[in-house]
């Protein structure tokens, strides 16, 4: 492989592994809020320490992602200077505001949230969490407006003579449609990820030791996490649609490629499974349901959706000469996994709350096996969603202003990528064992003791301050 293949792959390593805690840290940091929210208005102890569970993983989730998005962002610098330099002053704003406004929010909040127990009131507490809450959607918001600039780029003007993208309208860039939807579907899809996880770790918990004096908190959490499943799973099934017609306006061909279409169609139909040649040039055997995808892709049923012949002949005359088709099958398949895997997670939580409706619990052991099992589907539906995101955007880094194979440092060479992808890797799969172990130690140890009375609790921090 030559410098450009070596620098995608790295960056997309450190991409999709940064990305499995993203989801996680924005959805647990609103549990962790839910469940102390409850506490401080009902004074039960089950919520403070479920409370006080939670929050110890999300701390662990926390510190990971912040360690490695420090890392993907050197990654601009170092494989991606020529792209670096193009985009600086689009790019720029929103990662500084990110770093700036959102993150220094979130780090300092949740240090006096960690070290506040007893030093703060339980209103002033809770309220440390809520703002680490609001630093992470804030957080969201800025890194999803940069990324959907270079889905659909706007608010800016090409000085040729420079060589550069220079900014004129940063509210277009931060009102843009897709960054709007990109946010609605990325947050619900978090909200799914923590649903999920918190229903996986009560499960475990239940499974393990089901008559412990803790299993009823512990049911209690597990349908929670089944709710709040639910209820995001139905907002990402939302968001979906709306981000597939927007797709389809802004990225024809990724909405092509992503359904096998290879010639225009009206009405277009949804392929349920397609078998196509190894190098996607054609299609051997399909099944697919008449008019969906026209439905799917611009809300009417008898809409006209573009193939991905008919969209190559477009973008040769508007572009020039070039391959503008993404890789077909990673792009098809991709889209699918991304799709059965969040639909799974929803289905387990949804049999959870029937299962476990009127007080009732599930006589057999395998639903609390399913469930662990559904701690890890959001996440890969996450990395296979950002992957046909990104894949899908192929061969432009930023969509029709500059291509990848444009983007990539000058003066680094294949050696040195390669090098640094074998080091970051290693270290990230250290970094990974030691993430699950932590988790698992800590989701092991089950709640934490019992503390004083909420009132004692809260004249000692009146005190202390």
């Amino acid at each position: 492989m030559d410098q450009l293949d070596l620098a995608r792959w790295q960056f997309g390593i450190t991409t999709v592994y940064h990305f499995f805690f993203v989801p996680l840290t924005i959805g647990m940091a609103w549990v962790v809020a839910g469940f102390e929210t409850a506490w401080v208005r009902t004074g039960n102890p089950v919520h403070r320490r479920l409370t006080m569970f939670f929050g110890r993983l999300f701390m662990i989730v926390f510190v990971l992602g912040t360690v490695t998005g420090i890392v993907q962002e050197f990654q601009f610098g170092m494989n991606w200077s020529a792209y670096s330099r193009f985009v600086g002053d689009v790019f720029g704003p929103p990662l500084a505001f990110e770093g700036l406004l959102a993150f220094f929010l979130e780090a300092t909040f949740i240090g006096l949230w960690i070290f506040g127990w007893d030093r703060l009131g339980p209103r002033l507490h809770l309220a440390t969490i809520y703002l680490v809450a609001v630093g992470s959607l804030v957080s969201a918001f800025f890194i999803l407006a940069a990324n959907s600039w270079m889905q659909h780029p706007v608010g800016f003007v090409v000085d040729r003579e420079e060589g550069r993208a220079e900014l004129t309208d940063l509210g277009a860039v931060l009102t843009n449609s897709t960054t709007l939807v990109a946010v609605y579907h990325t947050l619900s899809a978090a909200f799914l990820t923590a649903g999920a996880f918190v229903l996986g770790v009560s499960a475990w918990q239940l499974w393990r030791r089901g008559d412990s004096p803790d299993a009823p908190s512990f049911r209690r959490a597990a349908r929670a996490g089944m709710w709040m499943s639910l209820a995001a799973g139905v907002a990402v099934l939302s968001s979906g649609h709306v981000q597939g017609v927007i797709m389809t306006q802004q990225q024809p061909m990724k909405i092509a490629a992503a359904e096998a279409l290879y010639h225009t169609e009206q009405p277009a139909a949804f392929s349920l499974i397609t078998i196509g040649t190894l190098d996607g040039s054609r299609e051997i055997w399909s099944v697919k349901v008449p008019g969906l995808l026209s439905f799917l892709a611009t809300g009417s049923f008898d809409g006209r959706v573009e193939g991905i012949y008919d969209l190559q002949d477009r973008y040769v005359q508007q572009f020039g000469p070039g391959d503008y088709r993404p890789v077909v099958p990673l792009t098809y398949w991709t889209y699918r996994l991304m799709i059965g895997c969040g639909a799974l997670a929803v289905a387990i939580a949804a049999t959870g709350l029937w299962l476990t409706r009127r007080g009732r619990q599930p006589a057999s052991p395998w639903f609390h096996r399913a469930a662990v099992t559904a701690i890890g589907l959001p996440l890969l539906a996450n990395s296979f969603g950002w992957i046909f995101t990104e894949m899908g955007r192929q061969p432009w880094v930023v969509w029709g202003q500059m291509r990848t194979a444009a983007g990539v440092s000058p003066t680094v060479g294949a050696g040195t990528v390669l090098t640094s992808m074998i080091v970051f890797t290693l270290l990230y799969g250290a970094l990974a064992v030691v993430g699950v172990l932590l988790l698992r130690r800590h989701a092991a140890a089950g709640l934490p003791a019992e503390e004083p009375d909420p009132e004692d609790r809260e004249q000692r921090a009146t005190v202390a301050y």
